[in-house]
């Protein structure tokens, strides 16, 4: 508990909350669970100060009776006696503080995180933090410890307050001089470490920035390791990987040099609170009226006291990073309420975790038409996207998005799915305008596989099944409609397969597929596809075509240059710089679009094309990491 409570924690970077809400949001997680708050701060707030000052006073009786000094009383033996007994009883008392302290952390942790994913998950998927994703974790990780942690430490003024004034007034009683002289280097300690605590932010907040960069660039180089290889770019990564991390070992040692040298103060306080102890007692000792227990227990409170006085040091500070932390959280809600930070809401820390919900595909589902009118996005830095998109599915067709590169096709369709929050047009479902097409483009309404899908390091059923129960899934119609069943059959353990991370097990096809039999397991509506068959051969693209257009009612808006997908559209669109170039089928536009020709005549050199500017953007942030260093 001690040791526990003595380490310093890493200051966040971010803004400072406002006082009254850094408080009014500590009372909302301690009514969390309130029981488990209390507890906390009786055991582990006002217990852990006051049982260290008992010991003091059977020591100086103890003392007191081996000097023939003290009065009638308690025996030696029952006084020692009382000191394993108050042993045994702080030992029981400082596991209860543990158990209520950690438990309270931990719940209230659950809590802030739970809230933050919950709003994080009501964000288009494309700005979903407003950060790197490694920055995000950090925040998760590290700014919900400091404010639970904090959250704990809320009474601790309370027991500080209440241990220091029974321990002055005991001392006082046997020399009200003495007394305020050695409490004097300790008021110093305090007084001193208030006026570094800036200091130790500022520290905190540069090594937690360069924690930062570090974990960042770790993880960006960890998702393009293949762009790093094929730039040839490894030696200039590990400069810059070297650079930053030099940055971030100087920063640590100035926290930790800084933080050092106060805690040495602080010892040392009780040390010359000891001499002077020593010094102005000595008199009074050989004349009787100080006495050896008297020296002994103001030893012994001298010691704790120094420990308290750290202790509401350690407290200052800690609001202080709290303040910064719980701005750095909120900023995470990205407009949302902050009070939505510590809502109230299950965690399912114990027993059975509930079931899913479940949207069973109903008539009030059905697609009969889909439109969009004016629809417009554009991308604040380049003021690139797409502009006056006008377009209209009815039920059971096959619409198919095609175009140059960077000609806005991605971007049509995370405007349409909500993804990106829409500058202008509406969308309609079936005549009624969709306000929050986010929240209404999923299953069963719609499901969409990207580009590039991403897999979890779980097993193929779990990636395909995602909360959806197996008793209500049609696995084997999934896969079939995806062309997988063949593939599933030569998996190591078939569906039970773990595939490791992002699908590391599976080919750029097999991956592709299997996000698609996870848009089959729910049986939308809607079928989106973003470029679908850049990863599939034409045969086997024929037949996935075959196969979805088999059943009714099947209606697809599909991204794609392929000549499958084109000659099986009921309508293209082509884009050109985000707007509508031409329309029609197939057959019309080889007549009367010039682009369209290109397309279709050029598409194998297309293809290549595509896949070598998907590359060249990947490797934009690592030639640049490396751009100051080679």
């Amino acid at each position: 508990m001690d040791a526990s409570r003595s380490q310093t924690d890493r200051a966040p970077l971010g803004h400072p909350a406002p006082v009254l809400s850094l408080w009014r949001y500590l009372w909302r997680l301690a009514m969390y669970r309130p029981g488990l708050w209390i507890t906390s701060g009786i055991f582990a707030s006002t217990m852990f100060y006051l049982f260290p000052l008992v010991p003091g006073l059977i020591v100086r009786e103890f003392f007191d009776r081996l000097t023939r000094n003290a009065q009638a009383g308690l025996e030696v033996w029952t006084l020692l006696a009382l000191l394993v007994a108050l042993a045994v009883g702080r030992v029981t008392a400082l596991a209860v503080a543990v158990f209520a302290e950690t438990t309270t952390q931990l719940t209230a942790a659950a809590l802030l995180r739970r809230n933050l994913l919950a709003r994080i998950l009501e964000h288009p998927g494309a700005r979903a933090v407003p950060a790197s994703p490694g920055e995000a974790i950090s925040r998760f990780r590290d700014d919900t410890q400091v404010v639970v942690q904090f959250l704990t430490w809320t009474l601790d003024p309370v027991g500080q307050i209440v241990v220091t004034i029974i321990a002055l007034v005991v001392l006082a009683r046997i020399d009200p001089l003495l007394t305020l002289t050695v409490f004097l280097p300790l008021l110093f300690v305090l007084v001193l470490v208030n006026m570094a605590s800036k200091r130790i932010e500022r520290y905190r907040r540069a090594s937690q920035e360069s924690i930062g960069e570090v974990t960042g660039l770790l993880g960006e180089a960890f998702g393009s390791a293949q762009a790093v290889k094929l730039a040839n770019a490894e030696e200039r990564v590990v400069r810059h990987f070297e650079r930053i991390n030099e940055i971030r070992r100087k920063m640590t040692l100035n926290d930790l040099l800084f933080t050092e040298v106060l805690q040495s103060i602080g010892a040392n306080a009780a040390n010359i609170g000891t001499g002077i102890v020593l010094l102005i007692a000595a008199d009074g000792m050989r004349s009787g009226s100080f006495t050896v227990g008297d020296f002994a227990l103001f030893v012994s409170y001298l010691g704790w006291l120094t420990t308290v006085t750290g202790a509401a040091g350690h407290f200052l500070t800690q609001y202080r990073q709290s303040s910064v932390s719980l701005g750095r959280l909120t900023q995470l809600l990205q407009g949302g309420q902050p009070e939505r930070l510590v809502e109230h809401a299950p965690t399912y820390l114990r027993g059975s975790l509930p079931d899913l919900p479940t949207s069973p595909r109903t008539a009030a589902h059905r697609l009969d038409y889909l439109e969009t009118r004016g629809l417009s996005f554009g991308y604040p830095a380049s003021g690139r996207g797409v502009e006056g998109i006008d377009l209209r599915m009815e039920r059971g067709s096959f619409t198919v998005i095609t175009g140059g590169i960077g000609a806005g096709k991605t971007t049509l369709l995370r405007t349409l799915l909500g993804l990106l929050r829409r500058d202008a047009g509406e969308i309609v479902w079936n005549g009624v305008i969709v306000d929050d097409p986010a929240t209404f483009f999923v299953p069963p309404r719609s499901a969409y596989t990207p580009q590039n899908p991403r897999l979890f390091s779980e097993t193929l059923r779990d990636n395909l099944l995602m909360g959806v129960s197996p008793e209500e899934a049609d696995l084997s119609a999934a896969l079939r409609l995806a062309v997988m069943e063949r593939d599933v059959t030569e998996l190591e353990g078939g569906l039970d397969t773990r595939i490791g991370p992002r699908g590391v097990k599976l080919s750029g096809g097999q991956l592709q597929r299997s996000a698609t039999a996870r848009m089959f397991v729910r049986d939308p509506e809607l079928l989106v596809f973003d470029d679908l068959s850049s990863a599939l051969d034409v045969e086997t693209e024929r037949t996935l075509w075959e196969r979805v257009f088999a059943e009714r009612d099947r209606t697809c808006l599909v991204v794609s240059h392929r000549r499958p997908a084109l000659r099986r559209a009921d309508q293209i669109l082509i884009l050109n710089e985000g707007t509508i170039e031409a329309r029609g089928t197939l057959d019309d536009l080889l007549v009367t679009s010039e682009t369209m020709r290109r397309l279709w005549h050029g598409e194998a050199n297309i293809t290549r094309y595509s896949k070598q500017i998907d590359a060249t953007n990947d490797l934009r942030n690592v030639q640049y990491l490396g751009k100051h260093d080679g």
